[in-house]
């Protein structure tokens, strides 16, 4: 039912605000990674788990948000999110240990992508059908504000404060808006009362589980057990393998599957889909790998990191409502998805080309690029995912492609960690080739750096063995500035060879019917 006067704004307020409080969380960590590492006593590698969790826990509940929200009422599912959310982030702030962290942040990612998932909904349910593109700019800017904020925002954290608080600022938000939406959030009629006529595939959802769960933690721990080496590694894999294909089996089978695979059969759905696992491997693993190179390589500070993303960025939040818009009269998606794609590629494709000296201000460009390809993915692969579907499928064809998605960044950010570590030995080997003791100029470099030491300490003793832990500490930050760069290389590649693929997706002019099932299909799935 819509809304008006004060209501209508609480509404917006509250729902935006429970959406970007949760995109915020998918990146405010990026910065603080170093940090958390060393309060920790854990290394970069292990402590990317905080964001894999997250992002896991996200591919699993969203493609069950539509069943729960059923089942439960949707209110009620969204106010137990919430609280999920919000108790989670005390304890993610509490944690002293990587393991503990990680449960708590997998716990956080199972209430935040619920919230992310409904609050669309609930948004939309407070406009006109006619004024829903009014909503939807508003939700847009949100998905775009988010992560936008998140790097800023963690930055001025860690440079101000310490890092728990990167979750504890979200205590008060989650307090105020539980509080909101329990006196101002209305209950859809009827909603919650028929738990009886719903059939839960509890299989399929405990194989999805299962899949996901194991085969991540093959993907994130592959390059450090040595692979199959390893009996943890052998068998976790034997159990992702056991989980994905139970999981394609029942939802295949099943009458009413928590995951609508079948549509997987129409070609449009399929190649979309493809399209965006690769959007979400490049969103996640850019915005994973840029702070940790600026940070780790380029010594910029995690604040300085937050606003260098945050400027170009920007340009993303001015683009979404007009291509919001755009996409609300009908305009196919494909134009947008190739401009997209190829200007991602091209940003990649610039910031492997960085030099070890570049300033602050040199990345503009780059995430400026970066910031249009977004707006140009984002909302048109959700319209392209429902071309060819019958309406009736709309939602299970978004929730699907929006899982697709978040798998991707997932994958995406366990590819890179093994990707760097093995560069990473490559380049320190090649790089240590060059350094020995029969070279002039390695003697010369040990000899000016002891004479410098002594010249500041007054101490001869161990001038050279501090010499050479200054030489390997260089030559470990240029081989982890050429991984880097090979990473974003290899995204590069990714995102170039989807392209052509393009050629197998469907255009359709959408009538004023099909428009409004699918913004509302939109809101029902996202």
């Amino acid at each position: 039912m819509a809304l008006k006067g004060l209501a209508k704004a609480i509404i917006v307020i509250t729902t935006v605000t429970a959406a970007v409080m949760e995109l915020v969380d998918t990146t405010i960590v990026n910065v603080a990674l170093s940090d958390m590492a060393g309060g920790l006593g854990v290394n970069i590698e292990d402590i990317s788990w905080v964001i894999t969790a997250y992002a896991i826990a996200n591919v699993i509940i969203i493609p069950l948000t539509g069943f729960l929200a059923e089942y439960f009422g949707r209110k009620n599912y969204y106010l137990v999110s919430m609280i999920i959310f919000t108790v989670a982030s005390y304890l993610c702030a509490e944690s002293n240990s990587l393991t503990e962290i990680i449960v708590w942040r997998f716990v956080q990612g199972i209430g935040g992508g619920a919230l992310l998932s409904t609050s669309q909904a609930i948004l939309f349910d407070a406009f006109e059908p006619k004024d829903r593109p009014i909503a939807a700019g508003l939700f847009g800017m949100g998905l775009v504000l988010g992560p936008t904020l998140g790097p800023t925002l963690g930055g001025y954290i860690i440079e101000h404060l310490s890092w728990p608080m990167i979750f504890m600022i979200n205590i008060p938000i989650g307090i105020l808006a539980t509080i909101l939406t329990y006196y101002f959030v209305d209950k859809k009629p009827g909603e919650g009362k028929h738990k009886s006529s719903i059939s839960i595939d509890y299989v399929g959802i405990i194989f999805l589980i299962v899949g996901i769960g194991f085969l991540q933690y093959v993907l994130e721990r592959g390059e450090a057990d040595d692979w199959f080496a390893s009996s943890t590694i052998r068998w976790c894999a034997l159990f992702a393998a056991i989980g994905l294909i139970g999981f394609i089996w029942t939802e295949l089978t099943v009458e009413k599957p928590a995951v609508k695979l079948s549509l997987l059969g129409n070609r449009n759905l399929g190649f979309t889909t493809i399209f965006t696992f690769v959007a979400g491997l490049g969103l996640f693993t850019s915005v994973f790998v840029y702070p940790v190179l600026t940070q780790r390589v380029l010594g910029f500070t995690a604040y300085e990191t937050g606003l260098s993303l945050l400027g170009p960025t920007l340009f993303a939040v001015v683009m979404m409502p007009v291509i919001g818009k755009l996409m609300s009269k009908g305009v196919s998606a494909i134009p947008f998805v190739v401009v997209g794609f190829i200007l991602f590629a091209g940003y990649s494709w610039m910031s492997a080309s960085v030099s070890p000296d570049v300033g602050k201000n040199d990345f503009f460009i780059p995430l400026a690029i970066r910031a249009f390809g977004i707006s140009m993915v984002q909302l048109p692969l959700i319209n392209q995912a429902v071309v060819g579907l019958a309406p009736k499928d709309y939602p299970g064809g978004i929730a699907l492609n929006n899982m697709i998605r978040q798998l991707g960044g997932a994958f995406g950010i366990a590819l890179a960690n093994n990707y760097i570590a093995k560069q990473y030995a490559v380049h320190r080997m090649n790089l240590i080739s060059n350094v020995t003791d029969a070279s002039a100029g390695t003697a010369e470099r040990i000899n000016s750096i002891s004479q410098s030491l002594i010249a500041k300490t007054g101490d001869a003793s161990g001038a050279t063995t501090k010499a050479l832990a200054v030489i390997n500490q260089s030559v470990e930050r240029q081989a982890y500035y050429l991984s880097y760069l090979d990473t974003f290389r290899l995204i590069t590649i990714f995102f170039i060879l989807v392209i052509p693929l393009v050629v197998f997706l469907r255009t359709k002019k959408k009538t004023a019917a099909e428009l409004k099932a699918t913004q509302e299909a939109v809101s029902e799935a996202h």
